[in-house]
């Protein structure tokens, strides 16, 4: 999968992947001071939050891992995600650690296994490098690793909270989040460490941020009218542009491969469906006409189609359109959430998260709906709830 099409986590993805804030900042200077708080639920999932010192926590994100945010490596032969694959229903002994694990499922190991709480792994470009989150000093932190989990370097240092969400296209910056000035902004830093640049300076929360395929230009929402906007701005931090100057909420974009349009979810007609804008033009289609929410737009790699995450029957399931909204197809048909879709490079296969608790796993999928497979396994975790 391309960097920054998670978020979603990824924050996706990442948010995947990070595309909520219970709480705004004003505009603060004072640094969103802390780590990530990974809070287990009582089945076994986690709420993501950052703990504030004078303040309500903000939530970032609900997240449900025990395998989460699944990130194909360039080539298609491996798959990077992160879980907490050593939990311990007794002792609360929970942390998540990162893993990869070959196209198949085979070979799982971890490569970024400490104490703290190690998350949202993005690929370099090249497929050498893997970037990450880690609290692993005390506080969180964007770090970068070899493959193999070797040469762990650390790039940034504040005593608020970076979050990465991704390379850029030719993997000399990587870029990431922090609130190190009070609210949520967007920086990017040298791939090898140093040179440091403020990309964002807002009164809001920049968030859900994701780099053009040519890496020139980074897409995020932004609270900073109030609501929710989707906007887009030069990876210098030059030319900033409102996309959609809507007074409803517009989010979590999503670039196609040849960086023209920009898929985005927004409540504009009363529930949140999924619209593709040119760009240059700033002309609107929208993609998905439900009376329930579609969101996680994802491009497949030829830039014909978008799977995306429905509730139209009830429990979130994995569907596919092509990019004008024809050809709508329901690939997962569980009583189970299905979410955080990530296409193979050749296009033929999507990754999902799947389960609504522990043994939460990754799944894939045929672009055709044919061919499902479980590639990850929690059997331990699994047992542990079993005998509570």
């Amino acid at each position: 999968m391309e960097a920054g099409a998670v978020v979603r986590a990824s924050l996706s993805a990442l948010l995947l992947l990070l595309a909520s804030l219970g709480a705004s900042c004003g505009g603060s200077t004072e640094p969103l001071s802390g780590s990530l708080v990974f809070i287990p639920r009582a089945n076994g999932g986690f709420d993501i939050h950052l703990a504030t010192p004078t303040a309500r926590p903000i939530v970032l994100t609900q997240h449900l891992p025990a395998d989460s945010f699944p990130n194909w490596s360039p080539d298609g032969s491996q798959i990077a995600f992160y879980g907490d694959r050593k939990y311990n229903i007794i002792d609360r002994d929970d942390n998540t650690d990162i893993y990869v694990m070959n196209a198949d499922g085979s070979d799982m190991k971890a490569i970024a296994e400490d104490p703290a709480n190690d998350a949202f792994p993005y690929w370099s470009p090249d497929g050498g490098r893997i970037v990450f989150y880690s609290q692993r000093d005390g506080n969180g932190e964007v770090y970068t690793m070899n493959r193999d989990g070797s040469d762990v370097r650390r790039l940034t240092d504040s005593p608020s909270v970076d979050i990465p969400f991704g390379w850029s296209g030719d993997g000399s910056r990587i870029g990431f989040i922090s609130g190190r000035d009070g609210n949520f902004d967007i920086y990017s830093v040298n791939a090898e460490g140093g040179d440091l640049q403020r990309i964002t300076d807002s009164p809001g929360h920049d968030l859900a941020a994701v780099w053009s395929p040519d890496g020139a230009r980074i897409a995020f929402e932004s609270d900073r009218d109030g609501n929710s906007d989707v906007y887009v701005v030069n990876a210098d931090g030059s030319h900033e542009v409102n996309m959609s100057v809507r007074p409803l909420q517009d989010r979590t974009p999503s670039w196609s491969p040849d960086g023209k349009r920009l898929a985005f979810v927004s409540d504009r007609d009363g529930n949140m469906d999924i619209y593709v804008t040119d760009v240059e033009f700033s002309l609107l289609d929208r993609t998905t006409f439900t009376p329930r929410d579609d969101v996680m737009p994802r491009w497949s790699p030829d830039g014909t189609r978008i799977a995306f995450v429905s509730y139209r029957d009830f429990d979130p399931e994995i569907y596919l359109a092509n990019a004008d909204g024809t050809g709508q197809t329901r690939l997962t048909s569980e009583k189970a959430v299905d979410t955080a879709p990530a296409w193979s490079p050749d296009g033929t296969k999507i990754a999902f998260e799947h389960g609504t608790a522990r043994p939460r796993a990754i799944y894939v999928v045929n672009a055709d709906g044919t061919g499902l497979v479980r590639l990850t396994r929690d059997e331990e975790a699994s047992s542990a709830l079993r005998t509570r």
